[in-house]
């Protein structure tokens, strides 16, 4: 990966905005820092700001792996698509956001069960409805804590997918879109030529891996070096750097 804010990195984002393209970010790591309590994530004003700036000439979504309605109220504007659950919550097809729902009776129930187990080592569960996040930044030891995880979680069938994140870990049910997917539809919805996707995590990389040569794909972070991300910011704090130079390019470039 090359920085985004580099000479290869500045025509890419020239490049990308000849397309019209979405623009998708993921939320926490990526548009609001990881804090030690989730609860506590929001978008800076001044990001907030800008994206709603942007809207003015391209479409905007949010891509999280939090609930649609709990990301809502953090982001301080309201973006032309929300999707939640790590993509399998799209408010356009609630009869398959419940389909999935129900897909995960079967890991609620083993989770009910073991919850004395895990709550001794320090996890938390939270139950987003499309998908379980098995939380364990609170841990007091980590490494036990996700030795239990997957211990409990060895009772899992093959009908759930299981993926890691950051001090987390998630069930999803195997046939739920993932990011990729609603990126993709995302596109087609919008009508928009292409994409710009930010992302910072595991769930983030099936875009970077599956996007087309002329979408623009950011990790924010450098680790892990094996992401398929195009490009890389340090960090959330140069999103707001990041969203200005898309502003200063657009006037002159884009008409709608």
């Amino acid at each position: 990966m090359r920085h985004l804010f580099s000479s290869e990195g500045e025509a890419a984002l020239v490049a990308a905005l000849q397309y019209q393209p979405l623009l998708a970010f993921d939320f926490d790591g990526t548009l609001a820092p990881i804090v030690p309590r989730p609860d506590d994530a929001r978008v800076s004003l001044a990001v907030a700001g800008r994206l709603s700036q942007l809207m003015r000439w391209l479409p905007v979504a949010i891509v999280t792996g939090r609930q649609v309605d709990d990301v809502r109220e953090r982001l301080g504007f309201v973006p032309s698509y929300i999707v939640g659950n790590h993509g399998a919550e799209d408010e356009a097809d609630p009869a398959v956001a419940q389909a999935l729902s129900e897909a995960l009776e079967s890991a609620r129930d083993l989770l009910a069960q073991r919850e004395p187990v895990l709550r001794a080592a320090g996890v938390s569960v939270e139950d987003k409805q499309q998908s379980i996040a098995l939380h364990y930044r609170l841990a007091r030891d980590r490494d036990r804590a996700r030795q239990v995880i997957d211990e409990v979680l060895q009772g899992v069938g093959p009908a759930l997918t299981i993926f890691g994140g950051k001090l987390v870990v998630n069930l999803t049910p195997a046939d739920a879109p993932d990011k990729a997917h609603a990126v993709r539809s995302l596109v087609a919805r919008s009508g928009a030529g292409g994409a710009l996707f930010a992302g910072d995590d595991l769930n983030d990389e099936p875009v970077f891996a599956t996007a087309p040569p002329h979408w623009l794909t950011i990790k924010i972070g450098r680790e892990p070096p094996q992401s398929r991300a195009s490009f890389f910011l340090e960090n959330p704090a140069e999103m707001a750097l990041l969203l200005e130079r898309i502003l200063a390019m657009l006037p002159g470039r884009i008409s709608r």
